[in-house]
């Protein structure tokens, strides 16, 4: 099967899975909203859980971390870090905007209770990769003398966390009091990197 025809499927299974959730979707029904066979769809994945791990990869990739990766090693040398740290929340925040991403987290949190492999898998394709393409970042950065990080991985985290908590959960917890009165994404991000330099400036 080619990779258009597999991403016909797996684009058919997103929207389905969105809309009614993991155990009110079938074989059947991925496959007559893709418009194949069931055993054209059988064939290619084998089972629905295989599909739904195939969304969940094909829903990150749309999250290009190489490139962001990519930029520490350009010919211009290494950025400053607070134009690291820009960079990685304009490419964390766009992804939210343009890939659903609400819509899948609340999937994730709703099916998860009862299948774990779902949050393990959302978790290890594509937030241990992001986190860890940000903690790549920081140690550099700590290597060159521009920041004072003795633990990456947590000053990431804490990064992550406050770029999202003003951008991205009050809308998973659909709390339009809280929406309504955040501030714009840019300025959560400047504030953001503020608060995280003051903390980590070398």
């Amino acid at each position: 099967m080619s990779e258009a025809a597999s991403s016909k499927l797996l684009d058919a299974a997103r929207r389905l899975f969105l809309a009614h959730g993991y155990d009110r979707v079938n074989l059947e029904r991925i496959a007559k909203e893709a418009g194949v066979s069931r055993q054209t769809l059988y064939n290619r994945f084998g089972s629905k859980e295989t599909v739904f791990r195939a969304m969940l990869q094909r829903h990150w990739d749309q999250l290009n971390v190489s490139a962001f990766l990519e930029e520490l090693n350009g010919p211009g040398g290494v950025p400053e870090a607070s134009e690291v740290l820009r960079a990685f929340a304009q490419l964390l925040l766009r992804f939210v905007r343009e890939n659903d991403q609400v819509d899948v987290i609340r999937l994730v949190i709703a099916e998860s209770r009862r299948l774990s492999w779902i949050a393990e898998d959302f978790y290890r394709v594509g937030k241990a990769p992001l986190l860890d393409a940000l903690a790549a970042a920081l140690d550099r950065l700590s290597g060159l003398g521009r920041l004072q990080c003795t633990d990456a991985f947590v000053a990431a985290h804490q990064f992550f966390g406050l770029v999202q908590e003003m951008t991205l959960w009050p809308a998973v917890m659909a709390a339009p009091a809280a929406r309504d009165h955040l501030p714009a994404e840019e300025r959560v991000i400047d504030e953001a990197i503020l608060t995280f330099l003051s903390r980590y400036a070398s």
